[in-house]
């Protein structure tokens, strides 16, 4: 085995773009380092995100990729995930528990915002990520149907924090837990806060590498106060092609950066409608809506998702379309987008604040 051979093989895979974060091999959110083993080469890979099951996808793209040069070569890849935290609002701190909060947001509702958010959830899971769910939209919230928990009651030990119930996998709490369905939520802005709060902070979440917070619809006082006042990591913004719903979208995202939160990227959902008895393609909310609102923001387009009655049917069923069918096409186009987001939140900063004591002054 020669130097020239391993050099060779350094220089493509830092060549290599990888696709979760649009950045080079190597670069921001993750690693990698080559070494002689007996008569091969080992290639150890280390990215900031979790990959259980897109690895393998991952290691094929890179033997392509290398191609000719690693031809007669024996070289084996390994690839492993370090989920870290990163950094939140000036002001604030991660919550204890919560490695990463990841807010899931619209401008209007209607755009599948929430279908969006739980699968996510569930594709970062499947990946083997420890995940939660806050279902955050007070008013209308859908996520205990979505998860299939509807009439189940989350339970206390002390009397003072709740335990979260758990649905394919991940960790689940929604104010949809503690009132009948058919309850009208007739609360005003500050009651609203106050309730998202405590069902935030007096939930026993458990280590958990993300949070996926299922934010309500719109921009106005409800959405702006949450979004100062939750420790957000990143934020995906969901819209259909419309010009309306894009509309929306532009003052969501504006939203995010004025208080500072990075967006991590926009879905365009129902992007695509493929007649189930002919084939025809359509593009009935219009097209590239999704990727103009990424160009315009400098944010990466996280995915296109297509508009299809399976995932209304499971769904509504209470088993989403990752736990439904996970390795159909729509599902790996949800996963593909969920590690998009989270790949971009990986190469941007750190968390450093649980490095350091708290410093108290006091006068003597």
């Amino acid at each position: 085995m020669t130097d020239s051979a391993s050099s060779k093989l350094k220089q493509l895979l830092g060549e290599f773009v990888l696709p979760q974060t649009g950045r080079a091999l190597g670069g921001p959110g993750s690693a990698f380092e080559v070494e002689q083993r007996g008569g091969g080469l080992h290639v150890a890979i280390r990215v900031g995100f979790p990959m259980a099951r897109s690895s393998a996808v991952l290691v094929e793209a890179l033997r392509v990729h290398c191609g000719p040069a690693i031809e007669g070569l024996a070289v084996d890849f390994s690839v492993t995930t370090s989920i870290v935290a990163h950094s939140v609002q000036h002001g604030l701190k991660p919550l204890p528990g919560v490695h990463n909060l990841v807010a899931v947001a619209s401008g209007k509702g209607g755009v599948g915002k929430s279908t969006v958010a739980v699968n996510f959830a569930l594709a970062l899971s499947a990946e083997g990520a420890r995940v939660g769910i806050l279902d955050a939209d007070i008013y209308g919230p859908s996520q205990p149907r979505m998860l299939g928990l509807t009439g189940q009651r989350p339970e206390t030990r002390d009397g003072k924090v709740l335990e979260p119930l758990v649905a394919h996998g991940i960790e689940a709490m929604s104010i949809g837990f503690l009132v009948d369905e058919q309850q009208p939520m007739a609360w005003r802005g500050p009651m609203v806060t106050s309730a998202l709060n405590q069902l935030l902070t007096q939930t026993r979440w458990g280590d958990l590498d993300y949070l996926i917070v299922d934010m309500p619809p719109g921009t106005g006082d409800i959405q702006l106060t949450l979004a100062q006042r939750v420790p957000v990591s990143g934020a995906v913004i969901v819209t259909t092609p419309q010009d309306i719903a894009l509309a929306d979208a532009r003052k969501g995202l504006e939203m995010f950066q004025k208080v500072h939160v990075p967006v991590l990227g926009v879905v365009e959902n129902m992007s695509l409608h493929i007649c189930s008895r002919c084939g025809l393609e359509e593009h009935i909310f219009g097209e590239h809506g999704g990727q103009n609102l990424s160009e315009q923001y400098g944010v990466p387009l996280l995915g296109s998702l297509p508009l299809d009655r399976r995932i209304r049917e499971e769904t509504d069923a209470g088993k989403p379309t990752v736990a439904a069918d996970p390795l159909s096409p729509i599902s790996r186009a949800f996963t593909e987008a969920a590690l998009r987001a989270v790949g971009e939140l990986a190469a941007r900063g750190k968390d450093y604040s649980r490095l350091f004591p708290n410093i108290t002054v006091e006068d003597t």
